[in-house]
């Protein structure tokens, strides 16, 4: 028989053991975190060259069979690294990675930015406040690899004066220079994606109507002085030169807004 002591001990141990805090306070996992569990370990290998831009992942059954997860699950977290564009996926084949770039945000800001007058602005202001940070580093560092695309996209733009669509993407060449000679890789992928907004603007003020030739070589002058000011290890310097060409170019853009916009800021 058990003793009225050992009946209140149950007791005050059944009372503990009801209001015990769980051990872990985690939320239940569901399958949308096993997913995301299972594409953070896949990117985690892809970012550091576990598997190289190009190869092939394992099929879904070997994925799932690894996590300990199901085929939907494996298949889910390839969605969602496709959809971020780290791997490409095609029906009936095996992943693959892919390099890392702003093609994701590319599409973002694009969409954005050729939506309305008034988000193309604030895409333009948002360049003017990254880019300004970037010269600076790149200044500092002057990677070869970006002084060269600099270098490269300055005899581009000369030789594309008068012609918009050239000189557009010698434009976006020169700007993904300064990136480059940063030699940071999350500085050359946010620049990739701020590409359509270049485009976007760099093609509005190009085929401005009135743009005469001492338009263009002002355009190349100023990008001339940003490369030389960033090849000379001057930082200072550099920022003071994107901040003229970015005030330069928000003159301009004054005159295409007066022809674009309605009373209601839409194109």
């Amino acid at each position: 028989m058990l003793s009225a002591g050992m009946v209140r001990m149950g007791e005050i141990g059944g009372l503990m053991n009801a209001v015990r805090k769980p051990l872990f306070a985690g939320k239940p996992v569901t399958p949308a975190r096993l997913a995301d569990t299972v594409s953070d370990a896949i990117a985690a290998a892809l970012f550091d060259g576990r598997i190289a831009p190009g190869e092939a992942l394992p099929a879904e059954g070997e994925i799932a069979r690894e996590f300990g997860v199901s085929k939907p699950i494996a298949r889910e977290a390839l969605r969602q690294l496709a959809a971020a564009g780290l791997i490409l996926t095609q029906q009936g084949k095996v992943a693959r990675a892919k390099a890392m770039n702003g093609e994701p945000m590319e599409r973002i800001y694009g969409y954005a930015a050729r939506s309305s007058l008034a988000r193309l602005r604030e895409a333009n202001e948002m360049r003017r406040v990254i880019e300004t940070g970037i010269a600076r580093l790149a200044a500092e560092r002057r990677d070869p690899a970006g002084l060269a695309a600099m270098e490269r996209a300055l005899r581009d733009m000369v030789g594309s004066i008068r012609e918009p669509a050239g000189f557009t993407e010698a434009d976006i060449l020169f700007h993904l220079g300064i990136a480059l000679a940063t030699g940071n890789t999350m500085i050359r992928v946010q620049m990739e994606g701020m590409r359509s907004v270049q485009r976007e603007v760099s093609e509005l003020f190009s085929t401005r109507g009135n743009r005469a030739d001492a338009d263009w070589n002002a355009t190349v002058e100023r990008h001339r002085a940003i490369f030389e000011a960033i090849a000379a290890g001057a930082p200072d310097l550099a920022e003071q030169k994107i901040i003229a060409h970015f005030e330069a170019a928000d003159i301009a853009s004054l005159e295409v807004a007066g022809k674009l916009e309605g009373g209601d800021g839409q194109r």
